[in-house]
């Protein structure tokens, strides 16, 4: 989900007119860019290595290109920055395929699919969504959960956080009321302290998690997507789906 893509960057494919499939190729690596703060998809193990279901994906990728793969963890709100720049190749972070964001960044198909949901505070007196206008929400900076409170909660007070973790602490702690955010996230953080929140599952908006590149490379999201293709076809997607969320796949 996680992220409003700046809508000031310029709408060209960046890093010289070359396309981003042949310098992958000639370069032998493929470079991603995620920030490693958004388990199960992308986080950093005991040893610091990034480890998760997107990075999974995207050591197949660089598998399927005969390439090896090299990923930087960068702050989310600097990844589209990244891209245009050249520093990285391909975004895979957990990010929903808007479009808002489509202006910005070209997309591959849909690869995950959730949606958005409250964490609230036991005495928040918030027993459904639409309580939550007129309460103090948190909200992770540069995400659609910050864009869908503020489209849906008009009389709310926004308080906005750089980290997820920063955003469930204070609802956990009492300091806000509600925060908003992708439904399996918000799952986690009401397993960490069942004491003192709760989920109001109640979706308030879908998310469709796709990889993304430089605007206008229509060569590597057709790459991209046969890949995708692929991954789904011979079974690698399910077998990866199934390790890190404890079930098959919905049906297509």
């Amino acid at each position: 989900m996680r992220g409003a893509l700046l809508l000031y960057l310029a709408l060209f494919v960046g890093c010289g007119d070359k396309p981003t499939l042949g310098t992958v190729l000639e370069r032998g690596v493929l470079i991603v860019g995620t920030e490693a703060e958004f388990p199960p998809f992308e986080s950093k193990n005991e040893k610091g290595e990034i480890v998760g279901f997107d990075m999974d994906m995207a050591r197949e990728l660089a598998k399927d290109l005969g390439v090896k793969l090299k990923v930087e963890d960068l702050p989310f709100e600097t990844l589209p920055t990244a891209l245009r720049g050249g520093q990285i190749d391909l975004i895979v972070s957990g990010m929903s395929a808007k479009p808002e964001r489509a202006k910005t960044v070209a997309f591959s198909d849909t690869y995950y699919e959730t949606v958005l949901v409250l964490l609230v505070h036991t005495g928040s007196g918030i027993e459904k969504a639409a309580d939550a206008d007129g309460k103090r929400i948190a909200v992770k900076t540069g995400t659609t959960g910050a864009d869908v409170a503020k489209e849906k909660f008009k009389k709310a007070t926004l308080i906005p956080f750089p980290t997820e973790g920063a955003c469930a602490l204070e609802v956990a702690t009492g300091r806000a009321d509600a925060f908003i955010y992708d439904r399996h996230s918000i799952l986690r953080h009401h397993k960490n302290t069942p004491e003192t929140t709760r989920v109001i599952d109640e979706p308030l908006n879908a998310e469709p998690y796709a990889m993304a590149c430089r605007h206008g490379d229509e060569e590597f999201v057709a790459r991209l997507n046969g890949f995708l293709r692929a991954f789904r076809t011979d079974g690698r997607y399910a077998k990866l789906y199934e390790q890190y969320f404890g079930e098959p796949p919905p049906p297509r």
